[in-house]
């Protein structure tokens, strides 16, 4: 069974938390989410999220993907974890799945993750990281990254999650159970 690792900051956009984490389980991937502390996750919209486990104990643990939500500030945090960077960037040299919605793929590109590939964003947050070859697509996929736009993309982000973990039919039997 694959593996995945969701992380949530204070601040996250619960829209892209919990649907990225729902789909994931729905396809058959071992879903785990982690905090950057023991606290309970108070989202951008004042939504309770409580997390499986905290990144100092999920850093030590083997995913195939990991997965950064967006939102502000919840972002912001992210991009300031060293821990959660170096942890990025172990996972992108072993050639693990890196995946980023809305804000957050400003913290991959934060981490250079992002220089000279394609990635996607919500509006404004990649205009700092001139290296990125920005893309205006709902999901864009290069190499080991996937990046996609924001709260009304989350549903196609996770969707494309799945079939990278578990393949074609069966994100194809996880979207025809959602009746999109």
């Amino acid at each position: 069974m694959h593996k995945a690792l969701v992380m949530l900051a204070q601040g996250c956009e619960e829209i892209e938390a919990v649907t990225i984490i729902d789909i994931l389980r729905r396809g058959g991937i071992e879903v785990t989410s982690a905090g950057l502390d023991d606290l309970p996750v108070l989202g951008s919209h004042s939504v309770m999220l409580l997390a499986d486990t905290t990144l100092d104990l999920a850093q030590h643990q083997d995913f195939d993907m990991i997965v950064l939500p967006g939102g502000l500030p919840g972002t912001d945090n992210l991009r300031a974890d060293k821990r959660l960077i170096a942890l990025l960037q172990k996972m992108a040299q072993q050639g693990k799945h890196i995946a980023a919605i809305c804000a957050a793929p400003s913290v991959l590109a934060a981490a250079g993750l992002l220089d000279g590939r394609k990635a996607t964003c919500y509006p404004t947050c990649l205009d700092d990281f001139p290296k990125v070859c920005l893309q205006t697509a709902a999901v864009v996929e290069d190499g080991n990254i996937v990046t996609s736009r924001g709260p009304g993309t989350a549903m196609d982000f996770a969707l494309a999650l799945v079939e990278r973990l578990a393949g074609k039919a069966k994100q194809e039997e996880v979207e025809a159970a959602l009746v999109r």
